[in-house]
């Protein structure tokens, strides 16, 4: 494939990093026709391609610069590739948006986002806001230039792992030759369509995990006054002390505590008055259960919302989805360390890459309730097999650079869809692109369930009781130490 236009890259942190090869290789674009900004002073680490012809604008995009630098950069038909943090979402796509031109972001940002945020009412504080926001611009822009949102690893990719993880659940019931003729009929027609919502409910799919685990180990110990991760520590920051919230399906019997339900918008997400680091779940990768984060995330909005089933305006189905996320050593300790901070960011950062010496990041969709239990379906990536595609970077960075090279890929080849979502794009064609950065792709099934490990220490603590007859509650997840 070849991009004859210019392509505008918003920030170079490491997913940026990795992007860029990908880039210069599948779309085959001259170094020349390539822009990147950045407030920080990437010119050493971009010297190699500068030398190429690539040109590098350390300059700070605010409020008041953003149309300046965009206008001098970006023209109709061109590219902006948006890998910043704190550059507000809604801006920068209005302004592509009016200019005809393609944009790609892998979240949703906005100015200054911690800003106040402890005075903020909760709700101003959720992505649930700033989707309900989106989603009459999605109505709005059909037919404009293409704008694909929150389309790095996750959200992004694990959309499409859900995808496919449906596919093959139902394909396998089908092999199990087990049901009445109408159900066969029912379900394969479903598969052959791909109508995702009405599979997943015909599948009895109750709950969907975003579940990762990253295992990335480095040589260098981390310092008591440093924020370490595999990635934009700032980003991790920010939605790590938002509120946690959750794509709340209807199966679910018991509510948390203090737990509220949008006024506005779909409906279809829960918000948690506490912090997404402070709230934590039973999941599983493959061989092994963890322990991870309900960190806010694009895809308990955007799979929640893209599964439901309505029947007379009247919400009939919808599974359960959150993040459960089990970062690497180095960064479950710089969250500890938040909490002895007062949640403020440490005074050094650091992103682990060439540091790393063994370790992999294990991210795909667990998909929970059906006859088999739970399926994972995703990538297992290791450093070892990243720095073979893209030296330099880490693991993780190549999996989230893998989705956005999949999503602008898309946007190029469709380029008058207008705002889409990863559940608006197609499965195959996304992970066909994709593929070759993400390691070992698996699909499988496992018998693990949140209860299969289940003891209870002190009998006389009420809320540690689960809910036996139905191991699929989210009370049944929820890690209480």
């Amino acid at each position: 494939m070849e991009f004859k236009n210019r392509i505008v890259m918003i920030g170079h942190g490491v997913v940026a990093q990795a992007l860029l090869p990908m880039l210069v290789k599948h779309l085959r674009v001259p170094c020349a026709k390539i822009v990147v900004i950045d407030f920080i002073d990437r010119t050493v680490v971009l010297q190699p391609w500068i030398e190429k012809g690539l040109r590098f604008f350390h300059e700070r995009v605010t409020p008041f610069s953003l149309a300046r630098l965009l206008s001098t950069h970006a023209r109709a038909g061109d590219l902006i590739v948006d890998l910043a943090w704190s550059v507000e979402f809604f801006d920068i796509v209005q302004w592509a948006h009016d200019n005809d031109v393609l944009y790609v972001n892998a979240s949703l940002e906005s100015w200054d986002p911690t800003a106040e945020m402890h005075r903020k009412p909760t709700i101003e504080k959720t992505l649930y806001s700033r989707y309900t926001k989106l989603l009459p611009l999605i109505e709005k822009w059909r037919g404009g230039a293409t704008a694909v949102i929150d389309h790095g690893s996750n959200p992004g990719l694990v959309s499409h792992f859900t995808k496919t993880g449906l596919l093959d659940i139902g394909a396998a019931v089908l092999r199990e030759n087990k049901l009445s003729a109408p159900r066969k009929r029912r379900l394969e027609r479903l598969l052959e369509d791909e109508t995702f919502p009405q599979l997943a409910r015909e599948l009895g799919v109750r709950v969907i995990h975003c579940s990762e685990w990253d295992t990335q180990r480095a040589d260098k110990a981390k310092s008591p006054d440093e924020f370490v991760s595999t990635w934009s520590p700032e980003g991790m920051w920010e939605e790590s002390i938002s509120p946690c919230e959750i794509g709340w399906g209807t199966h679910e019997k018991w509510i948390p505590p203090f737990a509220s339900q949008p006024s506005t918008g779909p409906g279809n997400q829960i918000v948690l008055p506490q912090m997404g680091l402070n709230t934590w779940v039973r999941s599983w990768v493959p061989n092994q259960e963890i322990v991870g984060m309900v960190v806010t995330h694009g895809e308990s909005f955007g799979l929640s919302h893209a599964l439901t089933v309505r029947e007379n305006d009247e919400v009939v189905y919808r599974p359960t989805v959150h993040y459960a996320y089990q970062p690497c050593n180095d960064s479950i300790v710089s969250m500890h360390e938040l909490r002895a901070r007062n949640y403020e960011l440490h005074p050094k950062t650091r992103i682990l890459t060439n540091e790393i010496t063994t370790g992999e990041d294990v991210v795909g969709a667990l998909i929970m309730g059906h006859r088999f239990r739970s399926w994972w379906t995703g990538s297992r990536l290791s450093i070892a097999d990243a720095r073979k595609k893209i030296p330099g970077v880490n693991a993780t960075a190549v999996q989230v650079a893998a989705g956005v090279l999949a999503g602008l890929t898309w946007a190029i080849r469709n380029p008058r869809r207008g705002v889409c979502l990863p559940e608006d794009l197609p499965h195959d064609e996304i992970l066909e692109v994709a593929r070759p950065y993400l390691g070992s792709l698996t699909s499988e099934r496992s018998d693990w369930t949140p209860l299969s490990r289940h003891r209870v220490y002190f009998e006389e603590r009420s809320e540690t009781q689960v809910d036996k007859s139905d191991p699929w509650q989210f009370r049944n997840f929820l890690f209480r130490p």
